[in-house]
């Protein structure tokens, strides 16, 4: 069981989404620590897409079901919405396939969840007028060993979701410390939205 202590802020936000006894699909899920407090806290059933060999065998370990998969090959592997809930977790900004993965995901899940690191924050900014690349908190690595590719800032996101068909349900934003609601394009470091698939509308915001 994982330690509540230890766990992200957007797991905990992720669990108010899920419904007991739900299923979810975690994608690039590491070493299973969001299914296992999901499965600890929701009594939830979940599958893991995990692709690194280390992670794979850390969530083998702990009892979590993990099948080792290149996001970016697709998920063919599953029905149409034979999940609840479909998350993609601080793994967006890595994926080559982008557009297709957020389509998948609401192909195989009723909604998504989606939460990556908001390249719009204000230091990132100062840190370019610096001359240098932003390492931050949620953005911890030099420029020639990130895994990121593909930054974003919330209205890039937003956007792509409006240009996918994509309907935001929710979007929560987190800053270093707490939760972010004033200014949160600047004042985030990290953005977690809720979406389904449906025509592009107002994005709905709590």
């Amino acid at each position: 069981m994982v330690n509540d202590t230890h766990i992200r802020r957007d797991f905990e936000r992720i669990g108010n989404w899920v419904d007991k006894g739900s299923r979810v699909l975690d994608l690039g899920c590491g070493d299973g620590d969001l299914l296992d407090y999901l499965h600890g806290h929701k009594q939830t059933q979940g599958v893991g897409v995990e692709i690194n060999d280390e992670r794979v065998i850390a969530c083998v370990k702990r009892g979590v079901n993990v099948i080792q998969q290149n996001l970016d090959e697709g998920l063919a592997m599953f029905g149409d919405q034979q999940f609840d809930t479909v998350v993609l977790s601080q793994t967006l900004q890595a994926v080559h396939q982008t557009e297709h993965v957020l389509r998948e995901m609401v192909r195989v899940g009723r909604t998504g969840v989606v939460s990556f690191p908001n390249f719009g924050y204000w230091p990132h900014g100062w840190s370019i007028l610096r001359g240098r690349m932003p390492v931050t908190g949620q953005m911890p690595y030099a420029w020639y060993n990130t895994p990121n590719i593909h930054l974003c800032t919330l209205k890039d996101f937003e956007d792509l979701c409006q240009q996918l068909g994509l309907r935001i349900i929710e979007r929560v934003t987190f800053g270093p410390h707490r939760q972010v609601k004033w200014l949160a394009s600047w004042r985030a470091t990290l953005a977690l939205y809720r979406f389904t698939a449906g025509e592009p509308s107002s994005r709905g915001r709590r």
